[in-house]
Formats: structure tokens, sequence, C-alpha cells
């Protein structure tokens, strides 16, 4: 059995759990941000002063042994303003309760993740209610995982004024895995906002496991604004360390101008490789879907890039 460890958030790490539980041989676990601050969740922490759940939410859903109506409603929105229930996710509200009957919200998660039959383990990277603070280039701060992207800014690194404890079972699932990937996603505010806890960054460095890095297809607008590919790559390694990724993985898929176009009109542009020399190895593979006229990644193309890694360190 291999330990993999995927650390990440958002919608992006979702779309990876969802082909990596189907993989035969691996003990799986997904270290989840919880830094989360705006809608359903962020009303959950300031009235029950709970860590962020919606991202926990929603690895939970994708790596159900089967997804069914009930993972479906665990995404379930409430319509109506954002008072009472309005606004809310039904597994939110779940957990919540959880969370207050239990006493701990990693028991909380531990009990849902049984009734769903969760295939692999799902860790928040602290179980304490954090506030994320970014400073940009120019020096200004930005307080709150929602508001960074909503600056017209560069980001020069992401923080936290208080030191934020780690959960244990984080830095254990680090420190005995043979694989880490750092998953798709919002670079500073999903991934990066695991690695800052304190002493996760030190249990990434001592860990000689292959670090690997799933890269964005697109910019985001608002947090990675004109990002290479090694720019990505530079700020993993300015928030963990040198030598923080050991192979990126980038797409080969031709993707039409039409949808570049429409993307350019968002702010989003290719993640292009600009340097012709790197310290890590970069693999080009077919990892893309374009259904419903989107740039996504593809679950099961991502399911058969890491089978590949894997087999090939077996090798």
């Amino acid at each position: 059995m291999k330990n993999v460890v995927v650390i990440g958030g958002g919608t992006g790490l979702s779309v990876m759990l969802r082909g990596l539980k189907r993989i035969e041989n691996i003990n799986l676990t997904a270290i989840v941000t919880v830094a989360d601050d705006g809608g359903s969740t962020g009303r959950i922490r300031r009235q029950f002063h709970i860590p962020a759940m919606g991202d926990v939410r929603n690895v939970m859903c994708a790596m159900a042994e089967e997804e069914t109506i009930f993972t479906s409603l665990m995404n379930f929105r409430f319509d109506g303003e954002e008072k009472d229930i309005g606004g809310h996710n039904l597994g939110n509200l779940i957990l919540t309760a959880l969370t207050q009957t239990t006493g701990s919200f990693m028991e909380a998660i531990s009990t849902f993740s049984k009734f769903l039959n969760v295939r692999g383990n799902i860790v928040p990277c602290s179980s304490e209610v954090v506030t994320l603070y970014a400073m940009m280039e120019d020096g200004t701060i930005v307080r709150g995982e929602s508001n960074i992207p909503s600056f017209n800014n560069r980001i020069d690194k992401v923080f936290y004024q208080e030191k934020v404890t780690p959960t244990a079972e984080a830095l254990q699932a680090i420190h005995e895995a043979d694989v880490i990937v750092y998953g798709i996603g919002s670079l500073y505010t999903s991934i990066l906002s695991n690695v800052i806890v304190d002493g996760i960054a030190e249990r990434l460095k001592s860990n000689p496991a292959k670090k690997i890095y799933f890269c964005n297809a697109m910019t985001q607008p608002g947090e990675t604004d004109d990002f290479s590919l090694e720019d990505h790559v530079r700020a993993i390694e300015q928030h963990v360390g040198a030598h923080a990724v050991d192979i990126v993985i980038t797409h080969n898929n031709v993707v039409s101008e039409e949808l570049l176009c429409k993307y350019r009109d968002m702010g989003s542009e290719p993640v292009r490789i600009v340097e012709d020399s790197h310290t890590y190895q970069i693999l080009k593979r077919d990892v893309l879907s374009f259904e419903d006229h989107l740039i996504r990644h593809d679950s099961n193309k991502i399911k058969a890039v890491l089978e590949e890694l894997i087999n090939s360190e077996e090798g």
C-alpha cells in the first residue's frame, strides 16, 4: 500500500479525489484547508465559532464510495436571503450539528465519513478557526480568504497573524506519505493556506517522498494574474522551501481559440512554460476536459497520470 497525501481545497481538490479514490492499493488522505470565510461557511464560522467546513464537505462528497442522491443533497443550497437557513448548504448544517453533538470538529468529520463510506481519510489542516491574510507586492495587507482575490494586485505571500496549530493527523499523514500531491485549485487560498500552518512546511521538507504539483491550466483573476508555470512553483517554494516540488504535471491538450477568448474576457489566460531550465521535472499529459464549454481537469485522466507515476516509482 502506498500512502498518498493530497493537499488543497476548493472544487479542484474534489475533482482530483473523485479519480484518485478509485486507485487500487493506495491509502489516500486529503489534507483540506479551513481558511474559507465566505458564504454559508463564513456565516457558520462567525455564529458557532467552528472551523470552515465548506471544503471539507465538498471533499467528503467527492470521496464517498458512491455519489448518491444523499451526496447531492449535501451540496444543496437553500434559497432565500442570507438569514435563517437561506443561503446555507445542507451539508454544512449537518456537520455543524455533528460538531455540536460530538463536541469535536474532527469527530464530526470521522462520523459522517463513515456514514458516507468515504474511501480514504479526510483531515483538516487545523481544527482552529483561522483567518488568512495576504501581503501584496506593494505592501497592502488583505484580511480574509474571500477578500484576497478581489484586490487588483499581485500577491507576495499569504500568512496567518497568529500561530495556527496543525492537526496531529495532518502531520502524521505527511510524515508517513510515500507520494505528496499539491492539488489543483486556487494557489494561495486553497493550497498554500494549508502549508503555512505551523509545522506543516517543516514536515513536508523532512519527508523525501516525491512531491507532485498538478498545475492549473488557466490563471485565476485576482490571485495568479500573468503567472507562468514557473511562477506557480516559485510561490510553493517561497512558502514551503527550496525543492518543494519534484514533478509538475501540466496539460498537452489543444484548447480552441474560441474557448480561450471566452476565458480572456473573464481575465484568465493560459498558464505557460516560459523558461528553458528547471530544477523539477515537467510532464505534459492529457488531463483536461472541455465539457459544457469549460476548461476543467478530468478526474479519470488525473487518476491515470498518478497511477503512472506510482507505478514508475515501484519500477
